[in-house]
């Protein structure tokens, strides 16, 4: 499994047109701050912060390598949190789609993208690292809590979209009950947003936002991102 996430992490960097931005939102996702990898990798963090930030020339296959390696090992150290989510199936019944970005994504821009307007009272200023997109009725009914981690793929710092959604309550119910939160949650052609989902999207500081498109078009227009 470490050899799959070692060559993933690889591979998008590598592919990348933004290389540093994409080794930042890795080591985000890892939750490893640039002084423990700089301490892993035996340099400052002001290095790290260099070629996060693309201040220095992009990062050749050795540093890549070291950098990767960084991560997986503190990670074995913190019990092999992202490496055992990395072996979870990519799709269950109720998932109609799921995708990492290969650089952080702001949230605002995702929202422009699919015509989103926040219902709740909260900041919008975060990062967004992949998406689900759920069948809000099939997924509540066959993804138990022991299994919901399946919707998170990668990173939970992903926006959740729910379609055949009518209130809203469900799937702030189902989000607030388990320990893992999404960074955002956008309801895809709701009905009229039921308060209760409003309140728990602001005890558990994440935004709500609502879209006038349907499930296919959602996942179109962030295929095209």
């Amino acid at each position: 499994m470490e050899a799959e996430i070692r060559e993933k992490i690889a591979g998008e960097v590598v592919l990348s047109p933004h290389p540093g931005r994409t080794l930042r939102k890795w080591r985000e996702d890892f939750r490893i701050s640039q002084r423990d990898l700089a301490k892993q990798l035996e340099t400052v963090p002001s290095v790290i912060s260099d070629y996060e930030s693309e201040r220095r020339a992009s990062p050749g296959a050795g540093f890549i390598r070291r950098y990767v390696d960084g991560l997986v090992a503190l990670d074995a150290n913190h019990g092999g949190r992202i490496g055992l989510r990395g072996g979870i199936p990519a799709h269950s019944e109720g998932i109609l789609g799921m995708r990492e970005f290969t650089v952080a994504m702001p949230l605002k821009t995702v929202a422009d993208r699919l015509e989103a307007r926040p219902v709740s009272r909260i900041d919008l200023h975060r990062d967004i690292h992949g998406f689900t997109v759920l069948d809000a009725p099939r997924a509540i009914l066959s993804i138990d809590a022991s299994r919901f981690v399946e919707v998170y793929g990668w990173t939970t710092q992903r926006a959740l979209i729910f379609s055949n959604v009518r209130y809203g309550r469900s799937p702030m119910v189902a989000i607030r009950a388990h320990p893992l939160k999404p960074a955002a949650v956008f309801l895809a052609n709701p009905g009229r947003i039921d308060s209760l989902a409003i309140r728990l999207s602001e005890v558990e500081n994440i935004p709500l936002l609502t879209t006038a498109l349907h499930a296919p078009a959602v996942l179109e227009r962030l295929e095209e991102l």
